[in-house]
Protein backbone atom coordinates (compact mmCIF):
# COMPACT_ATOMS: atom_id res chain seq x y z
CA UNK A 1 0.00 0.00 0.00
CA UNK A 2 1.30 3.64 -0.93
CA UNK A 3 2.05 5.93 2.07
CA UNK A 4 0.07 8.25 0.35
CA UNK A 5 -2.93 6.58 0.51
CA UNK A 6 -2.52 5.79 4.10
CA UNK A 7 -2.88 8.83 5.05
CA UNK A 8 -4.97 10.60 2.39
CA UNK A 9 -8.07 9.96 4.51
CA UNK A 10 -6.17 12.63 7.27
CA UNK A 11 -6.25 15.54 4.79
CA UNK A 12 -9.00 18.09 5.56
CA UNK A 13 -11.10 18.61 3.05
CA UNK A 14 -10.35 23.09 3.54
CA UNK A 15 -6.64 21.95 2.55
CA UNK A 16 -8.17 21.59 -1.26
CA UNK A 17 -9.47 24.75 -1.35
CA UNK A 18 -5.98 26.24 -1.59
CA UNK A 19 -2.81 26.12 -3.50
CA UNK A 20 0.84 26.35 -2.63
CA UNK A 21 2.11 30.32 -2.82
CA UNK A 22 2.96 30.56 -6.52
CA UNK A 23 6.09 33.23 -5.53
CA UNK A 24 7.38 30.76 -3.15
CA UNK A 25 7.33 27.46 -5.31
CA UNK A 26 9.27 29.59 -8.11
CA UNK A 27 11.80 30.84 -5.18
CA UNK A 28 12.03 27.53 -4.53
CA UNK A 29 12.77 26.09 -7.88
CA UNK A 30 15.41 29.26 -8.66
CA UNK A 31 17.37 27.01 -5.53
CA UNK A 32 17.13 23.81 -6.46
CA UNK A 33 18.36 24.57 -10.11
CA UNK A 34 21.60 27.06 -8.33
CA UNK A 35 21.75 23.91 -6.83
CA UNK A 36 22.88 22.13 -9.69
CA UNK A 37 25.03 24.52 -11.14
CA UNK A 38 22.23 26.24 -13.29
CA UNK A 39 23.38 30.36 -12.94
CA UNK A 40 19.92 31.62 -12.54
CA UNK A 41 18.55 34.91 -11.80
CA UNK A 42 15.74 35.32 -9.32
CA UNK A 43 13.28 37.69 -9.96
CA UNK A 44 10.62 36.23 -8.19
CA UNK A 45 10.95 36.85 -4.38
CA UNK A 46 9.66 39.92 -2.91
CA UNK A 47 12.21 40.81 -0.10
CA UNK A 48 14.89 43.66 0.35
CA UNK A 49 18.20 42.63 -1.20
CA UNK A 50 19.41 45.29 1.50
CA UNK A 51 21.00 43.70 4.82
CA UNK A 52 19.32 44.20 8.44
CA UNK A 53 20.72 47.73 9.43
CA UNK A 54 23.27 47.41 11.68
CA UNK A 55 21.56 49.39 14.76
CA UNK A 56 18.99 46.88 14.35
CA UNK A 57 21.05 43.76 14.65
CA UNK A 58 22.90 45.29 17.58
CA UNK A 59 19.99 45.95 19.30
CA UNK A 60 19.33 42.25 18.56
CA UNK A 61 22.29 40.61 19.72
CA UNK A 62 21.90 42.74 23.46
CA UNK A 63 18.30 41.44 23.85
CA UNK A 64 19.81 37.96 24.08
CA UNK A 65 22.59 39.46 26.53
CA UNK A 66 20.04 40.65 28.40
CA UNK A 67 18.43 37.10 28.77
CA UNK A 68 15.37 38.22 26.74
CA UNK A 69 14.74 34.79 25.04
CA UNK A 70 12.09 33.88 27.25
CA UNK A 71 7.84 33.44 26.50
CA UNK A 72 6.52 37.12 26.27
CA UNK A 73 3.00 38.29 26.16
CA UNK A 74 1.07 35.98 23.04
CA UNK A 75 0.56 39.25 20.99
CA UNK A 76 3.59 41.45 21.63
CA UNK A 77 5.75 42.92 24.15
CA UNK A 78 4.59 45.81 26.37
CA UNK A 79 7.99 47.51 24.79
CA UNK A 80 7.37 46.60 21.18
CA UNK A 81 3.59 47.57 21.18
CA UNK A 82 4.36 50.94 22.63
CA UNK A 83 6.82 51.29 19.90
CA UNK A 84 3.97 50.61 17.38
CA UNK A 85 2.14 53.44 18.69
CA UNK A 86 4.50 55.70 18.36
CA UNK A 87 4.77 54.59 14.49
CA UNK A 88 1.33 55.07 13.79
CA UNK A 89 1.30 58.76 15.27
CA UNK A 90 4.51 60.05 14.13
CA UNK A 91 3.97 58.48 10.62
CA UNK A 92 0.06 58.08 10.43
CA UNK A 93 -1.66 60.30 12.84
CA UNK A 94 -3.60 57.21 14.28
CA UNK A 95 -3.74 57.16 17.67
CA UNK A 96 -3.66 53.93 19.00
CA UNK A 97 -3.98 52.26 22.84
CA UNK A 98 -2.07 49.00 23.85
CA UNK A 99 -5.07 47.06 23.16
CA UNK A 100 -5.80 48.18 19.46
CA UNK A 101 -2.55 46.29 18.81
CA UNK A 102 -1.36 43.10 17.82
CA UNK A 103 1.74 41.84 17.10
CA UNK A 104 2.35 38.55 14.56
CA UNK A 105 4.41 36.26 12.89
CA UNK A 106 4.78 38.51 10.12
CA UNK A 107 2.32 40.57 8.60
CA UNK A 108 0.33 37.31 6.83
CA UNK A 109 -0.08 35.95 9.84
CA UNK A 110 -1.92 39.33 11.62
CA UNK A 111 -4.26 39.20 7.88
CA UNK A 112 -4.56 35.02 8.15
CA UNK A 113 -5.67 35.53 11.98
CA UNK A 114 -8.22 38.43 11.35
CA UNK A 115 -9.90 36.61 8.54
CA UNK A 116 -10.25 33.58 10.82
CA UNK A 117 -11.71 35.23 13.47
CA UNK A 118 -14.40 37.12 11.76
CA UNK A 119 -15.24 35.53 8.47
CA UNK A 120 -17.99 32.76 9.04
CA UNK A 121 -19.07 30.17 6.03
CA UNK A 122 -20.19 32.31 2.87
CA UNK A 123 -18.66 36.03 4.10
CA UNK A 124 -17.40 37.90 1.37
CA UNK A 125 -13.78 39.98 1.39
CA UNK A 126 -13.49 42.05 -1.80
CA UNK A 127 -10.43 41.63 -3.16
CA UNK A 128 -9.08 44.24 -6.08
CA UNK A 129 -7.33 42.38 -8.60
CA UNK A 130 -4.42 41.82 -9.21
CA UNK A 131 -3.63 41.31 -5.83
CA UNK A 132 -0.90 39.57 -3.47
CA UNK A 133 -1.12 36.17 -3.59
CA UNK A 134 -2.52 34.96 -0.30
CA UNK A 135 -5.46 37.19 0.09
CA UNK A 136 -7.76 34.86 -1.55
CA UNK A 137 -6.52 31.45 0.17
CA UNK A 138 -6.45 32.85 3.44
CA UNK A 139 -9.76 33.38 2.53
CA UNK A 140 -10.95 30.67 1.83
CA UNK A 141 -9.27 28.54 4.76
CA UNK A 142 -11.31 30.71 7.08
CA UNK A 143 -14.75 29.80 4.36
CA UNK A 144 -15.18 32.77 3.09
CA UNK A 145 -15.29 33.90 -0.13
CA UNK A 146 -13.41 36.12 -2.15
CA UNK A 147 -14.96 38.51 -4.74
CA UNK A 148 -12.70 39.59 -7.22
CA UNK A 149 -12.65 42.47 -8.89
CA UNK A 150 -10.25 43.40 -11.64
CA UNK A 151 -8.81 46.65 -12.29
CA UNK A 152 -7.18 46.90 -14.92
CA UNK A 153 -3.74 48.82 -16.50
CA UNK A 154 -6.27 51.09 -17.84
CA UNK A 155 -7.13 52.12 -14.54
CA UNK A 156 -3.71 52.02 -12.83
CA UNK A 157 -4.83 48.88 -11.73
CA UNK A 158 -6.78 50.91 -8.85
CA UNK A 159 -10.19 50.08 -7.58
CA UNK A 160 -12.81 52.77 -9.03
CA UNK A 161 -15.82 53.86 -6.44
CA UNK A 162 -18.22 52.79 -9.03
CA UNK A 163 -16.57 48.83 -9.00
CA UNK A 164 -16.53 48.79 -5.35
CA UNK A 165 -19.99 49.51 -5.08
CA UNK A 166 -20.84 46.94 -7.58
CA UNK A 167 -19.15 44.22 -5.57
CA UNK A 168 -20.90 44.86 -1.93
CA UNK A 169 -23.26 42.54 -1.11
CA UNK A 170 -25.39 41.72 2.39
CA UNK A 171 -22.57 39.11 2.60
CA UNK A 172 -19.36 41.44 2.67
CA UNK A 173 -17.76 41.90 5.73
CA UNK A 174 -14.37 42.81 4.37
CA UNK A 175 -12.54 44.54 1.79
CA UNK A 176 -8.65 44.54 1.31
CA UNK A 177 -6.83 47.77 0.00
CA UNK A 178 -3.18 46.99 -0.39
CA UNK A 179 -1.01 50.00 -1.32
CA UNK A 180 1.87 50.78 -2.75
CA UNK A 181 0.40 46.95 -4.37
CA UNK A 182 2.07 44.27 -4.54
CA UNK A 183 2.14 43.56 -7.75
CA UNK A 184 1.46 46.46 -9.44
CA UNK A 185 3.21 49.06 -7.36
CA UNK A 186 -0.10 50.91 -7.92
CA UNK A 187 -0.22 53.75 -5.13
CA UNK A 188 -3.70 55.33 -4.65
CA UNK A 189 -4.00 58.91 -3.65
CA UNK A 190 -5.98 60.63 -1.45
CA UNK A 191 -8.78 61.56 -3.40
CA UNK A 192 -8.88 58.02 -4.75
CA UNK A 193 -9.50 56.98 -1.23
CA UNK A 194 -11.86 59.24 -0.58
CA UNK A 195 -14.16 58.09 -3.38
CA UNK A 196 -14.14 54.16 -2.12
CA UNK A 197 -14.88 55.57 1.37
CA UNK A 198 -17.36 57.52 0.54
CA UNK A 199 -18.97 53.80 -0.77
CA UNK A 200 -18.08 51.95 2.15
CA UNK A 201 -19.42 55.01 4.97
CA UNK A 202 -22.89 53.82 3.33
CA UNK A 203 -22.75 50.03 3.95
CA UNK A 204 -21.25 50.03 7.80
CA UNK A 205 -21.16 46.25 8.01
CA UNK A 206 -17.92 46.18 5.72
CA UNK A 207 -14.68 46.34 7.37
CA UNK A 208 -11.45 47.16 5.73
CA UNK A 209 -8.39 45.66 6.41
CA UNK A 210 -5.84 48.10 4.71
CA UNK A 211 -2.56 46.19 4.14
CA UNK A 212 0.40 48.75 4.17
CA UNK A 213 3.50 46.90 4.08
CA UNK A 214 5.16 48.60 1.59
CA UNK A 215 4.38 52.34 3.08
CA UNK A 216 7.75 53.55 2.88
CA UNK A 217 8.70 52.33 -0.61
CA UNK A 218 6.99 55.40 -2.70
CA UNK A 219 8.38 57.01 -5.68
CA UNK A 220 8.64 60.36 -7.54
CA UNK A 221 7.34 62.08 -4.68
CA UNK A 222 4.89 60.21 -3.52
CA UNK A 223 3.06 61.08 -0.20
CA UNK A 224 1.33 58.05 1.61
CA UNK A 225 -2.14 57.57 2.98
CA UNK A 226 -3.98 54.70 5.01
CA UNK A 227 -7.91 54.68 4.85
CA UNK A 228 -8.21 55.10 8.58
CA UNK A 229 -5.77 58.15 8.38
CA UNK A 230 -8.29 59.65 5.59
CA UNK A 231 -11.33 59.39 7.32
CA UNK A 232 -11.71 58.95 10.81
CA UNK A 233 -14.84 57.72 10.70
CA UNK A 234 -13.66 54.52 8.98
CA UNK A 235 -11.06 54.23 12.28
CA UNK A 236 -13.22 51.67 14.01
CA UNK A 237 -13.82 50.01 11.17
CA UNK A 238 -10.65 49.42 9.89
CA UNK A 239 -7.40 46.78 10.69
CA UNK A 240 -4.15 49.12 9.71
CA UNK A 241 -1.77 46.61 8.85
CA UNK A 242 2.09 46.78 8.51
CA UNK A 243 5.58 45.03 9.49
CA UNK A 244 9.79 45.06 9.45
CA UNK A 245 9.95 42.97 6.14
CA UNK A 246 10.46 45.84 3.62
CA UNK A 247 10.98 48.98 5.26
CA UNK A 248 14.09 47.91 7.53
CA UNK A 249 15.07 44.62 5.19
CA UNK A 250 14.08 42.37 7.89
CA UNK A 251 11.80 39.46 6.16
CA UNK A 252 13.23 36.57 7.76
CA UNK A 253 12.50 38.13 11.75
CA UNK A 254 8.76 37.87 11.02
CA UNK A 255 7.31 40.28 12.71
CA UNK A 256 4.07 42.23 11.50
CA UNK A 257 1.68 44.17 13.49
CA UNK A 258 -1.73 46.22 13.46
CA UNK A 259 -3.61 48.64 14.79
CA UNK A 260 -7.66 48.07 14.75
CA UNK A 261 -10.62 47.51 16.85
CA UNK A 262 -10.30 46.18 20.45
CA UNK A 263 -12.83 43.22 20.33
CA UNK A 264 -11.06 42.35 16.99
CA UNK A 265 -7.37 42.71 18.48
CA UNK A 266 -8.38 40.38 21.27
CA UNK A 267 -9.98 37.70 19.14
CA UNK A 268 -6.73 37.56 17.05
CA UNK A 269 -5.04 37.37 20.25
CA UNK A 270 -7.17 34.57 21.39
CA UNK A 271 -6.73 32.42 18.13
CA UNK A 272 -2.89 32.92 18.25
CA UNK A 273 -2.28 31.91 21.95
CA UNK A 274 -3.81 28.39 20.52
CA UNK A 275 -1.49 28.11 17.51
CA UNK A 276 2.14 30.50 17.60
CA UNK A 277 1.62 31.98 20.81
CA UNK A 278 4.19 35.20 20.89
CA UNK A 279 6.43 36.26 17.82
CA UNK A 280 10.55 35.37 18.44
CA UNK A 281 11.32 37.68 21.96
CA UNK A 282 14.18 38.89 19.88
CA UNK A 283 12.92 39.47 16.56
CA UNK A 284 10.52 41.81 18.85
CA UNK A 285 13.27 43.09 20.31
CA UNK A 286 14.59 44.30 17.15
CA UNK A 287 11.96 45.55 16.00
CA UNK A 288 11.37 47.88 18.72
CA UNK A 289 14.92 49.28 17.65
CA UNK A 290 13.85 49.72 14.12
CA UNK A 291 11.10 51.62 15.22
CA UNK A 292 12.51 53.39 17.60
CA UNK A 293 15.78 54.33 15.83
CA UNK A 294 17.51 56.11 12.90
CA UNK A 295 14.76 56.23 9.77
CA UNK A 296 17.37 58.29 7.58
CA UNK A 297 18.51 54.80 5.89
CA UNK A 298 14.50 54.27 4.45
CA UNK A 299 14.59 57.10 2.35
CA UNK A 300 18.02 56.14 0.53
CA UNK A 301 17.11 52.57 -0.13
CA UNK A 302 13.82 53.83 -1.60
CA UNK A 303 16.02 56.00 -3.89
CA UNK A 304 18.10 52.81 -5.26
CA UNK A 305 14.66 51.27 -5.49
CA UNK A 306 13.06 53.86 -7.67
CA UNK A 307 16.80 54.06 -10.04
CA UNK A 308 16.11 50.07 -10.46
CA UNK A 309 12.38 50.88 -11.78
CA UNK A 310 13.30 53.38 -14.03
CA UNK A 311 16.69 51.22 -15.42
CA UNK A 312 14.84 47.87 -15.28
CA UNK A 313 11.27 49.62 -16.91
CA UNK A 314 13.40 51.46 -19.82
CA UNK A 315 15.18 47.81 -20.81
CA UNK A 316 11.84 45.69 -20.23
CA UNK A 317 9.96 48.16 -22.70
CA UNK A 318 12.60 47.45 -25.23
CA UNK A 319 11.53 43.75 -25.25
CA UNK A 320 10.21 42.38 -28.35
CA UNK A 321 6.13 41.58 -27.31
CA UNK A 322 6.07 42.90 -23.61
CA UNK A 323 4.72 46.75 -22.46
CA UNK A 324 5.15 47.67 -19.05
CA UNK A 325 3.37 50.01 -16.60
CA UNK A 326 5.25 52.49 -14.61
CA UNK A 327 5.30 51.72 -11.17
CA UNK A 328 4.24 54.12 -8.55
CA UNK A 329 5.38 52.50 -5.54
CA UNK A 330 6.79 48.80 -3.99
CA UNK A 331 9.92 47.25 -5.77
CA UNK A 332 7.83 45.12 -8.68
CA UNK A 333 7.04 45.53 -12.06
CA UNK A 334 4.01 44.12 -13.96
CA UNK A 335 4.74 44.00 -18.09
CA UNK A 336 1.87 42.82 -20.12
CA UNK A 337 2.80 40.24 -22.43
CA UNK A 338 -0.23 39.20 -24.06
CA UNK A 339 1.59 39.95 -27.67
CA UNK A 340 3.39 36.81 -26.60
CA UNK A 341 0.77 34.43 -25.94
CA UNK A 342 0.76 32.27 -29.32
CA UNK A 343 4.02 32.35 -30.15
CA UNK A 344 6.31 29.62 -30.46
CA UNK A 345 9.16 28.21 -28.23
CA UNK A 346 12.30 27.39 -30.64
CA UNK A 347 11.57 23.97 -30.01
CA UNK A 348 8.04 24.46 -30.93
CA UNK A 349 6.20 24.48 -28.21
CA UNK A 350 3.41 26.94 -28.33
CA UNK A 351 2.98 29.95 -25.11
CA UNK A 352 -0.56 29.34 -24.32
CA UNK A 353 -0.50 31.79 -21.53
CA UNK A 354 1.69 33.43 -18.80
CA UNK A 355 2.19 30.65 -17.06
CA UNK A 356 3.75 29.14 -20.01
CA UNK A 357 6.11 32.23 -20.54
CA UNK A 358 7.03 32.62 -17.24
CA UNK A 359 8.20 29.00 -17.45
CA UNK A 360 9.92 29.54 -21.12
CA UNK A 361 11.97 32.40 -19.26
CA UNK A 362 13.06 29.53 -16.28
CA UNK A 363 14.31 27.27 -18.90
CA UNK A 364 15.76 29.05 -21.22
CA UNK A 365 16.48 32.37 -20.08
CA UNK A 366 17.59 31.03 -16.70
CA UNK A 367 15.41 33.92 -14.93
CA UNK A 368 12.73 33.83 -12.47
CA UNK A 369 9.51 35.67 -13.09
CA UNK A 370 6.16 34.88 -11.55
CA UNK A 371 3.10 34.36 -13.98
CA UNK A 372 -0.14 37.30 -13.91
CA UNK A 373 -3.01 34.45 -13.04
CA UNK A 374 -0.92 34.03 -9.66
CA UNK A 375 -2.48 37.87 -9.00
CA UNK A 376 -5.54 36.99 -10.53
CA UNK A 377 -4.96 39.33 -14.11
CA UNK A 378 -3.51 37.87 -16.93
CA UNK A 379 -1.39 38.07 -19.19
CA UNK A 380 1.15 39.85 -17.33
CA UNK A 381 4.32 38.58 -15.28
CA UNK A 382 5.99 39.88 -11.63
CA UNK A 383 9.45 41.13 -11.86
CA UNK A 384 11.18 42.16 -8.79
CA UNK A 385 13.46 44.69 -8.60
CA UNK A 386 14.74 43.67 -5.23
CA UNK A 387 18.12 43.05 -6.75
CA UNK A 388 21.08 44.86 -7.92
CA UNK A 389 21.39 46.77 -10.46
CA UNK A 390 23.74 44.53 -12.46
CA UNK A 391 21.65 41.35 -11.35
CA UNK A 392 18.82 42.92 -13.15
CA UNK A 393 20.69 44.12 -16.68
CA UNK A 394 21.69 40.28 -16.76
CA UNK A 395 18.29 39.44 -16.82
CA UNK A 396 16.98 42.38 -19.00
CA UNK A 397 19.55 40.97 -21.44
CA UNK A 398 18.33 37.71 -20.67
CA UNK A 399 14.71 38.51 -21.30
CA UNK A 400 14.94 40.21 -24.60
CA UNK A 401 16.99 37.08 -26.04
CA UNK A 402 14.54 34.97 -24.86
CA UNK A 403 11.28 36.74 -26.33
CA UNK A 404 13.43 37.57 -29.83
CA UNK A 405 13.67 34.03 -30.03
CA UNK A 406 9.93 33.64 -29.89
CA UNK A 407 8.48 33.20 -33.36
Amino acid sequence: MKVESVFAPLIAPRMDRIKPSPSAVVTQRARELRATGRDIISLSIGEPDFPTPPHICEGAVEAMQRGQTRYTTVDGTPELKQAIIGKFKRENGLEYKTNQITVGAGAKQVIFNAMMATLAPGDEVVIPAPHWVSYTDITLLAEGVPVIVPCPQSQGFKLRAEQLEAAITSRTKWIILNSPCNPTGAVYSRDELKALIEVLLRYPQVHVLADDIYEHVLFDGRQFFTPAQVEPELYERTLTVNGVSKAYAMPGWRIGYAGGPPTLIKAIAKLQGQSTTNPCSISQAAAVVALNGPQGFIPERTAAFQQRRDRTLELLNQVPGLSCHKPEGAFYLYPDCSKLIGRRRPDGCRIENDQDLALYLLDCADVTVVQGSAYNLSPYIRISIATSMELLEQACTRIHRACAELS
